[in-house]
């Protein structure tokens, strides 16, 4: 399989989720040891939703962490763009659409939140991702990003990047549908900008009051932002 980068193929990467979605849901929890529920909680809270509100879940793959954030009684539609993640999760109570994140098939102001959890890397362009996340997006509306990230201690740094290298592709060997897949997965983790220069990121692409909260150590960050509200 060739050297993954963050120069990623569209339909290549969407082959790729196709291939693991029959056991994506189970090799997620083994290959996070269990955080992997708790980080789709604190996600929930920290878009503080209500019920009513409209939510876009995009990169939502088998609707599991759609499934989370419709505990607060909003109404949640996952999006993503393999089909076979989506057939995955047919049996989740949620809207699913077969979407791209740069081209997102939503009109413009349709949304109270939006998230994308552990997606953000595999779209295309993630800046331009970004911007059509804003472009759906009321004014005033809030934004949630989960993404795999750098720990802060330096010593857990080191430990983790071997674990992404070296054991996470080796549990994926018994656990996964596709284990290849998880090198180009580790690969993309490794290459993925820092918590601030995320931020940044985030910022100079249609938000503001961008910040983070570091979860597991900075294994994960938890981006959040606002869509500057409506100007006369």
């Amino acid at each position: 399989m060739a050297k993954a980068s963050l120069e990623k193929k569209p339909f290549d990467v969407a082959r790729m989720f196709d291939a693991v979605g029959k056991r994506y849901d189970i090799t997620n929890t083994v290959l996070s040891m269990g955080q992997d529920a708790h980080w789709r909680k604190r996600t929930r809270e920290r878009l503080n939703l209500k019920p009513g509100e409209k939510v876009l879940d995009l990169a939502a793959g088998t609707a599991v962490s759609t499934v989370e954030l419709a505990k607060s009684g909003a109404w949640c539609v996952a999006c993503d763009f393999s089909q076979g993640m989506l057939a995955a999760g047919k049996d989740r109570d949620v809207p699913k659409v077969c979407g791209d994140g740069m081209q997102l098939p939503f009109p413009d102001n349709t949304f109270d939140a939006v998230t994308i959890s552990y997606g953000l890397r595999n779209i295309y362009d993630f800046e331009a991702g970004l911007r059509e996340l804003a472009r759906v997006t009321k004014p005033g509306g809030r934004l949630a990003v989960a993404e795999f990230s750098t720990p802060v201690q330096p010593v857990l740094r080191v430990i983790y990047m071997k674990y992404l290298m070296r054991l996470l592709p080796a549990i994926a060997k018994v656990v996964s549908s596709n284990p290849e897949s998880y090198v180009y997965l580790a690969e993309t983790i490794r290459a993925w900008p820092d918590q601030e220069t995320l931020a940044r990121a985030i910022r100079r692409n249609g938000w503001q009051e961008c910040g983070w909260q570091n979860l597991t150590f900075g294994i994960v960050a938890l981006h959040s932002a606002v869509k500057p509200a409506a100007t006369d």
